[in-house]
């Protein structure tokens, strides 16, 4: 250990952690080119060939000339994520607001008395089917 100072350490540290920024703005950029929907085949193309041909150039000028459109296209795959999310839940919880209301509701008729134990455990097992 005493060939390697501990300031080379640092260094090698330091630049090890640009590399793996620079593969991961890299990923971002290609990643950013393929979910561009207005961006046609031949721009692509165009795109990721600068970027694999000339990887610093290539990802600082697309950066520079597309980097305000990257975040917009990010906040968009959020709010579409949400939307798939919510209309998910919205399905699985079923229509009419869920079975919880009409269980409640079941049970305060026979608390009541309005309905018979049995019409009970039929109209609940027909809910819950």
């Amino acid at each position: 250990m005493d060939d390697y100072p501990l300031l080379n350490v640092f260094w090698t540290m330091l630049w090890f952690f640009l590399w793996v920024m620079w593969f991961f703005l890299l990923f971002k950029v290609i990643t950013d080119v393929f979910r561009d929907h207005g961006l046609g085949g031949w721009g692509k193309a165009g795109w990721l060939v600068l970027v694999l041909l000339l990887p610093y150039a290539g990802v600082l000028v697309y950066l520079i000339v597309r980097g305000r459109s990257m975040h917009e296209r990010d906040g968009k795959q959020v709010k579409d994520q949400e939307e798939a999310f919510r209309a998910y839940v919205q399905k699985a919880a079923g229509p009419g607001g869920g079975s919880a209301d009409e269980l409640h509701k079941l049970s305060a008729l026979k608390d009541k008395g309005d309905i018979t134990q049995e019409e009970f455990d039929r109209a609940k097992a027909k809910i819950l089917a």
